[in-house]
């Protein structure tokens, strides 16, 4: 009898090595630090970190992997330190490309694939380092949150006034930049805390509920806009009545002009009314933004008031420009069998209605949405709320690369939304004309080998969803119509007009464009700032004799020296948010149940700012008049005295008490004392 001996492997089990999970609690930090990265960097030195840490990775069991990187990063230092010559670019090619083919596994091969595609990507900024010996001009540092604000706000200076309790002041702040801080508080992207420092410690300051505080103790249209200049005699013409328009219609008001305002919908406000829910943002908070802005004055509007080929050209005899914001409000179409068929809608008329007050029925119905970005999301909660108990997301992306805020898809899912990932529609099941179901295929790519959006499917991997009715949301795209007839306004790709990057000028020199009409889809803070843009570059257009570009602050925002700075210990307090209100159904409900940062909330969240916004100033160049305390209008600036015993401070009321008496005897002493023959 043959006797199979059979072998069983041994199975250890290791703890973790104490270093090892020191390393790991490092990497955290270290990854918290990557996250907090501040604009401005230097790309080559950016580049060279990411490098000596490849080099840490090596496990040394390869020579071009193992000694290899060093002398990479070696050869890269030299390149950032300026010490390199032009010739040395062709030496770190060379050594890349040896690591690159020689190296065993991906910690060699992707390092060196790094510094290759560098050489190509920043090219400019290699030329600068080798044959310039500099950085490439502009390269600062700045401070992240006004930096990624497109708006560039002040926010350290509004964190500053509502840790003071000077909400009202904090709102005329923000103001001077947008005129929309009740909105932005809340539904701003918040880009600003994109590179919080404090990320560096734990989390970034919640920088948006602050601001929406500020508006909740000082409402908009309660805080008093600055004063109008002098009546100048020009008109303006400004097409679109949502955020760019406003903006614009404002800061152009401000500067004395007189601004007519045409809006084809019976309400001003744009997307903010006609493509945000009301359980998002209330509307009453957004007409008080929009009475603070109306109530600058000599901003006449017209609603419901179409311009099309021969309102434009009256426009243009009888107004001194124009400025053309009439956003992205068309949804963009699926050409798929079925896609005409009864229940089909697109996110973008639905959410439409229901900005004029007009909600579907959906008690009942089982819900598509096609889509993956806040639009979608937005789709879905509505449909909740309008009845629906089965609503199915259907997206191409995977759920880590879903275009739409974790926040937002988050709630989504808390609220009911079921949510399928990696399909695209194939087609729509249609019964007696209605729409009865999706097909859906599988997502196999979303970008082409040049990184352009050009989705790719496996035909024979489908799904069919059984659904009642089918929301798409797939984008939006710009409507023209008539309104460029004639002009000479060009357009360029998705039919967006093209202009000039920082006067926004077209080609037709008197027409401006700003926000979703010259940029695509984006977020209300984008068009806020175009509308800002645009009002500058038209009130200098109208002035004889001026530049558009000469003297224009471009908002490059450049840091202090902080390379002395003395760091002590922070708090650990953790980011603050606002709780729900129990007494609204926050799943079914139209009623915003987020309530705001309680005034204890408030206090810690700002005081969690590092400021990293704030500077000394030179005791070198400061002589200590005061006159900076005096002309700054938010009060920021305060004079302290280090060594108050050293002089005798009078109050300015009491001026005359000091100074009387000394100009007395400084008279006396010029008239009878010795003088030196």
């Amino acid at each position: 009898m043959k006797i199979e001996e059979k072998f069983v492997a041994r199975l250890s089990v290791h703890s973790i090595p104490v270093t090892d999970a020191r390393n790991e609690e490092t990497m955290h930090g270290f990854a918290r630090r990557i996250e907090a990265t501040p604009p401005g960097q230097c790309a080559l030195a950016l580049q060279l970190s990411l490098l000596e840490a490849s080099a840490l990775q090596t496990c040394g069991k390869c020579v071009p992997c193992r000694d290899g990187l060093p002398q990479l990063a070696k050869l890269m230092r030299r390149i950032v330190d300026c010490e390199a010559q032009p010739e040395d670019l062709g030496r770190l090619k060379t050594l890349a490309e040896f690591i690159r083919l020689g190296s065993d596994c991906a910690i060699g091969y992707d390092a060196a694939q790094m510094v290759l595609e560098s050489l190509t990507r920043f090219a400019d900024e290699f030329k600068h380092h080798t044959e310039e010996q500099s950085c490439q001009k502009g390269i600062a540092q700045s401070v992240p949150c006004e930096t990624f604000c497109p708006a560039h706000v002040d926010v350290p200076g509004y964190i500053a006034l509502v840790a003071e309790g000077r909400s009202a002041e904090a709102v005329a702040l923000i103001r001077k930049d947008n005129p929309f801080p009740t909105a932005c508080g809340y539904v701003c992207e918040h880009p600003c805390e994109k590179r919080c420092r404090r990320t560096l410690i734990d989390a970034p300051i919640n920088i948006r509920a602050i601001k929406k505080y500020a508006c909740d103790q000082a409402a908009a249209d309660t805080v008093p806009t600055p004063k109008r200049q002098p009546d100048t005699g020009r008109t303006i013409a400004v097409i679109g009545g949502g955020p760019a328009g406003l903006t614009c219609a404002y800061f152009l008001a401000l500067m004395g002009h007189t601004v007519e305002l045409y809006e084809e919908k019976k309400h001003l406000g744009g997307m903010m009314r006609y493509g945000i829910p009301a359980y998002r943002f209330p509307r009453e908070r957004l007409d008080e933004d929009i009475r603070a802005i109306l109530g600058v004055g000599n901003i006449n509007v017209h609603l419901e008031s179409p311009v099309g080929t021969d309102e434009m050209k009256a426009l243009s005899q009888t107004c001194d420009a124009v400025f053309v914001a009439i956003g992205a409000h068309a949804a963009k179409k699926l050409r798929l069998p079925g896609i005409d068929a009864k229940g089909v809608i697109s996110a973008v008329d639905m959410l439409r209605s229901i900005g004029d007050g007009v909600y579907p029925d959906y008690r009942g119905k089982k819900i598509a949405v096609i889509g993956g970005g806040n639009v979608a999301i937005d789709a879905a909660r509505v449909a909740l709320r309008c009845g629906s108990s089965d609503v199915t997301m259907v997206c191409l992306e995977p759920r880590e690369k879903m275009p739409a805020s974790a926040e937002e898809i988050a709630e989504a899912e808390e609220e009911g939304t079921a949510i399928r990932c990696g399909y695209g529609p194939k087609e729509f099941l249609t019964k007696d004309g209605h729409v009865c179901g999706v097909v859906l295929k599988r997502c196999t790519g979303l970008y082409d080998a040049e990184g352009r959006f050009a989705p790719t499917y496996d035909e024979s991997v489908t799904i069919t969803l059984p659904c009642d009715n089918v929301v798409l949301s797939i984008g939006q795209c710009i409507q023209w119509g008539s309104l460029l007839d004639g002009e000479a306004v060009q357009l360029g790709r998705g039919q967006g007009a093209v202009a000039d990057a920082t006067t926004h000028q077209t080609a037709q020199p008197d027409i401006f464009v700003g926000g979703d009409v010259y940029t695509g889809p984006r977020f209300a803070i984008d068009a806020i700032a175009a509308g800002k843009q645009g009002a500058i570059s038209i009130h200098r257009f109208v002035q004889p004799n001026t530049s558009m570009t000469i003297g224009r602050n471009r908002r490059d925002f450049y840091e202090l020296d902080k390379t002395n700075l003395a760091l002590g210990d922070y708090d650990r307090a953790p980011r603050q948010t606002a709780a729900m209100d129990d007494a609204i159904d926050a799943h079914r409900s139209f009623r915003d149940a987020h309530l705001t940062l309680t005034e204890a909330q408030v206090k810690t969240e700002t005081a969690r700012c590092l400021g990293c916004g704030a500077s000394v100033v030179d005791p070198n160049k400061c002589i200590g008049c005061g006159v900076c305390t005096t002309k700054c209008e938010f009060d920021a600036i305060h004079l302290h005295r280090d060594l108050p015993e050293c002089s005798t401070m009078v109050r300015s009321e009491d001026k005359f008490k000091a100074i009387l008496p000394y100009m007395a005897k400084r008279e006396v002493k010029i008239r009878f004392g010795k003088k030196d023959k």
